[in-house]
């Protein structure tokens, strides 16, 4: 079980297999629906395919296990010295989690 994909989602890449659960940028599909995402490369076996920039007729299906989520929060802080300004700023990224079904 050493075949795996390199998918493309938001503007990210994400290498899975099958039954892997991944955490991507908040998709609008609910919970129990397919995705189907492209796959940029793949490796079945020895054989290594390569696309430029997906390959075509190849697709990596999934499930939503959660339809939304919020990820830990991030802090920005901006200060400038000796003007006692200051500025603090939190970010919480929302995501799907999906669990990988078919690699095809």
């Amino acid at each position: 079980m050493n075949d795996y994909a390199v998918i493309i989602s938001g503007s990210k890449q994400y290498k899975v297999s099958i039954g892997d659960t991944i955490k991507t940028e908040k998709l609008n599909v609910e919970k129990g629906g397919e995705v189907i995402f492209s796959a940029s490369m793949t490796k079945k076996g020895d054989a290594i395919t390569i696309g430029s920039p997906i390959i075509e007729n190849t697709n990596v299906k999934g499930i939503v296990v959660k339809e939304e989520g919020k990820a830990k929060k991030v802090i920005a802080f901006k200060m400038k010295r000796r003007k006692g300004e200051r500025k603090k700023i939190g970010h919480r990224q929302r995501f799907s989690e999906i669990k990988i079904t078919e690699i095809s």
